[in-house]
């Protein structure tokens, strides 16, 4: 169950934040950003704060620019958790709004993109959105999948992945901690067939990819880092082939992504 440390620095919500919009797909609402053109889309799917939430946006933006459709859907249908709910725990919460119910409304957001032109999808997971990709991943409706920082997800989980996934995760986590990461990552090692990373991030928490606050320069970098090896999994398995990887760097506000992008002039931890 989820534990205090999954809801740790909730967002605050602004349904306006973003340069895309809402519009409906696949029978959720969504936030949409990117080229209509584009063949490529990437779902990504939100922590228990939801599709509000303006960390989430933000990248979902950063994605677009690298040359995605990006989607965000709506999986709480406007009840993202709130934390000051204390007739709503997050135990109570979660029973209205389990991983398995959102893996089945994503197969409709799937179709409808495929309708759309999209002949690649990836997909990341943040938190409980983890759960959710992973089992995209092991029925392979997705190309290529990323885990952050997440929840639920079991060794077995990870055995029964079918396409390439990075999991990347923190040194200081309840839900998914080092020694259960390490395990995810012997048993990659061990598919031959299936692409695997892992990386463990130090002295960061659960949940760091997006409830930071942007005032804070190192965990905005801690954050970005993370961001950039999601986004260059994508490059690398959802392939943008028009564009270079160069360009990424303009992405990032931390100017230590010149040195991450092109690790030969730099040792990557």
């Amino acid at each position: 169950m989820s534990g205090p440390q999954c809801c740790a620095n909730p967002p605050t919500l602004s349904p306006g934040s973003g340069s895309g919009h809402v519009e409906q797909l696949g029978g959720l609402k969504a936030y949409v950003v990117g080229s209509q053109d584009s063949k490529l889309a990437i779902l990504l799917v939100s922590d228990v704060y939801g599709y509000e939430a303006p960390n989430l946006r933000k990248l979902a933006d950063k994605v677009a620019a690298a040359g995605y459709y990006v989607v965000v859907p709506d999986y709480f249908k406007g009840d993202p958790y709130a934390p000051e709910n204390a007739e709503r725990p997050i135990g109570v919460w979660i029973k209205d709004h389990g991983a398995d119910k959102g893996f089945e409304e994503t197969k409709p957001i799937i179709q409808a993109l495929k309708s759309k032109g999209i002949s690649k999808i990836g997909a990341a997971g943040f938190c409980w959105g983890a759960k959710v990709v992973v089992e995209l991943a092991k029925c392979e409706l997705i190309q290529a999948a990323v885990l952050l920082h997440p929840s639920f997800v079991t060794v077995d989980d990870i055995k029964g992945v079918k396409v390439p996934i990075a999991v990347l995760g923190a040194e200081i986590d309840q839900m998914s901690p080092p020694a259960l990461l390490k395990q995810f990552e012997e048993v990659l090692a061990a598919k031959s067939e299936v692409d695997g990373f892992v990386k463990i991030f130090p002295k960061v928490s659960h949940g760091w990819t997006m409830r930071y606050k942007v005032e804070d320069e190192a965990a905005v970098k801690c954050a970005e880092e993370a961001h950039l090896d999601m986004i260059q999994w994508f490059v690398k398995f959802v392939n943008v082939r028009a564009i270079s990887i160069r360009p990424l760097e303009s992405l990032f506000e931390s100017t230590v992504f010149s040195q991450l992008l092109f690790p030969h002039n730099n040792s990557k931890r």
